[in-house]
């Protein structure tokens, strides 16, 4: 990094995690992993590539309004009785927010029957304090742009329409015969809800990503120091003696570099030992079964409710003994150097 003129900056940025405390920023990453796209960084990120390749359907949430419309295998929304040529399909839906509703809509009007042909109407079939299901009330709107599908007896799609302004629509020029018509299943397509960064499945990753975002600036900033004390004439006399860049950097870089890379790993093995406090505040109290670790077990059994100070001394024993072998080799390290 001391090549870079803004070294410094950098060095700065990622030694920045390391200024606040753990629970702080398990705090941080408890907000980013939030399940809602328009709170969670981490899922409003996903949410972003999820829409450009999936499109939320207009009518998301809606429901029919009456017995009298089924959804198909498909998710496709329309009369379960068949049709036949001058038959009119009613398709009114409900849980539809005013917002929700096309600025372009307008008064749905009951369509008349067409010879040879089937005509419809998609509507908002709700009237504040009023109204009847199943039948287009006066200041009912209609719903425009819904793709409405013509399906043959094998319930194959055979024709489509969009519908009009005042949601309605029509099939022209049909042949005989039984015919199903139904809102297509893309009209209903539900929006990207986010990933359950903290459900029992992804909690532990969850967890190491965040503790990685913490450390790593410790660990890219020691050895970038490790790094920039290595002799340069080193490494040009190995090039000269005919050593390629792989032979350079693991023969010459990464045996110089052994010093520091202990250090790094000895410290990383004592903090993920006695990590705690990021554990408590990303995780859940539903999901810490899922992600316990033997510093939160200690406090869980002591402190968390079951009270049992034994128990819970006996598991700081043991978190205890595992670090002393740690310790030990970090001593004999340093008295290897002196």
């Amino acid at each position: 990094t001391e090549r870079i003129r803004w070294s410094v900056a950098f060095k700065t940025a990622v030694f920045m995690p390391m200024a606040i405390s753990l629970f702080a920023a398990g705090i941080i990453w408890r907000i980013v992993y939030d399940r809602n796209p328009e709170r969670g960084a981490a899922n409003a990120a996903i949410a972003t590539v999820h829409d450009v390749f999936s499109d939320t359907g207009m009518l998301h949430g809606a429901r029919p309004s009456t017995d009298t419309l089924g959804q198909l295998a498909d998710g496709a929304v329309g009369p379960a009785a068949p049709l036949a040529p001058g038959d009119v399909a009613l398709v009114g839906l409900t849980a539809i927010a005013p917002a929700d509703v096309p600025d372009e809509a307008e008064p749905a009007v009951l369509p008349e029957p067409l010879r040879g042909g089937i005509t419809g109407v998609v509507w908002r079939d709700f009237t504040p304090g009023g109204g009847e299901p199943g039948r287009v009330d006066e200041g009912e709107l209609g719903l425009p742009g819904v793709e409405v599908e013509l399906r043959d007896a094998g319930g194959r799609v055979v024709a489509t329409v969009e519908t009009d302004a005042r949601g309605a629509f029509a099939f022209e020029e049909l042949e005989q015969g039984p015919y199903g018509v139904a809102v297509a299943a893309a009209a209903f397509a539900e929006p990207f809800e986010g990933v359950s960064w903290l459900g029992p499945q992804l909690i532990t990753p969850a967890i190491i990503i965040a503790y990685t975002w913490v450390w790593a600036g410790f660990a890219m900033v020691v050895i970038g120091a490790g790094l920039a004390a290595i002799p340069r004439d080193v490494l040009e006399a190995a090039r000269t003696d005919g050593a390629t860049e792989w032979q350079v950097f693991s023969r010459v870089t990464v045996p110089l570099l052994a010093p520091v890379l202990s250090v790094v790993f000895i410290t990383m093995m004592i903090n993920v030992l006695k990590v705690f406090d990021i554990v408590l505040s990303v995780a859940p109290a539903s999901v810490q079964d899922d992600a316990n670790v033997i510093a939160l077990a200690m406090w869980r059994t002591s402190f968390g409710g079951v009270n049992d100070f034994g128990l819970g001394s006996a598991v700081a024993v043991l978190l205890f003994v595992l670090v002393i072998p740690i310790l030990l080799l970090n001593i004999r390290r340093f008295r290897r150097e002196a």
